[in-house]
């Protein structure tokens, strides 16, 4: 069974909050711990905008139980007509996030049957204690880069394999491929899109995030990498064009990796292109449906080339990925 660090952060908060709680001698210590188990965010910057929708929600709470239990008196009704009044107010300001939280004070008011001085500036120490506790908290937070690491070298074998199988089955015809790989590069992208999102939200101060683009990157080739597919069973068997394309293919499979020498193979591609030019004209329909193909194909592989070349080196230096040679 393992453990999450949100799972610790609870365990060790809750505790916490309930003791500043108990110092500083307030009634409903555990609705401190309530507030802080609730602020555990697993992110920097949802922790900090969770904390400021639940102080204001909070603070909004004890004007409306004032009002509400003041006038109604303190009763079920004045509860029920008091949330269709302050759940669409939240919504209105934004701070329908805090919406649990402010529950936990409203009740508190409720159960105690008064909104004296003395209690509120109570439900205040408990609201600074619970959110303030959870807030530092959510401090720390668990480095994702080592994570992210291992999602970009799962990702980047499949990328080989896949550029490895369309190399073998414009040579050969090879169609024993299971395209497993596809399914797998879709899971790996999806789940570094959430983590690079999380890392985004942790550094709240830093610019550049690079693994977030990185990925963004790959994902826009994987896409390319996806319509090449259909294209390259169109290809004529055993021509001279189709055997240059296969080795490209099988060239860059060996060159996948975080490095960017993508230029080297654009213009390698550019003389492809320019074998396929000096060609002779389609005489069929045949041919001509061919020649369209595979010119799709050259497009195709260049703009996958090109996101690589723009994609900045120096961004994958500063997160310590290993330089090496290749596309």
């Amino acid at each position: 069974m393992k453990i999450g660090y949100r799972t610790i952060k609870t365990a060790i908060g809750a505790p916490i909050s309930m003791s500043l709680a108990q110092l500083f001698g307030v009634t409903h210590v555990a609705s401190a711990g309530i507030l802080t188990i609730l602020c555990i965010q697993p992110s920097r910057k949802r922790s900090v905008l969770s904390a400021w929708d639940r102080f204001a929600a909070c603070m909004l709470a004890i004007v409306f139980s004032y009002v509400f239990f003041e006038t109604i008196g303190y009763n079920t009704i004045a509860i029920g007509l008091m949330l269709l009044l302050f759940i669409p107010v939240t919504v209105h300001f934004n701070i329908n996030q805090g919406l649990v939280t402010s529950i936990v004070i409203i009740l508190n008011i409720f159960v105690s049957q008064t909104v004296s001085l003395h209690f509120i500036v109570e439900q205040v120490l408990i609201i600074v204690v619970g959110v303030g506790v959870g807030l530092l908290l959510n401090l720390y937070m668990p480095n994702l880069e080592r994570r992210l690491r291992v999602l970009q070298i799962r990702l980047e074998n499949n990328f080989k394999i896949i550029l490895h199988e369309i190399a073998l089955y414009i040579r050969d015809n090879d169609i024993e491929w299971d395209q497993e790989e596809l399914i797998e590069c879709e899971k790996i992208l999806e789940r570094a899109g959430e983590l690079g999102e999380l890392d985004k939200e942790n550094h709240l101060w830093r610019e550049n995030h690079p693994y977030a683009e990185y990925f963004h990157m790959r994902e826009r080739q994987f896409v390319l990498l996806q319509s090449m597919l259909p294209l390259v069973s169109a290809l004529p068997k055993q021509a001279e064009i189709s055997e240059k394309i296969a080795s490209f293919f099988e060239r860059l499979s060996l060159s996948v990796h975080p490095g960017n020498t993508a230029d080297l193979f654009l213009a390698e591609l550019a003389e492809i292109k320019k074998s396929f030019h000096q060609e002779g004209l389609p005489t069929t329909q045949d041919e001509f449906e061919t020649r369209a193909n595979l010119f799709r194909l050259l497009h195709e592989i260049e703009e996958y080339l090109i996101l690589k070349s723009k994609f900045k080196q120096s961004d994958l230096d500063k997160v310590r990925f290993k330089k090496r040679t290749g596309g």
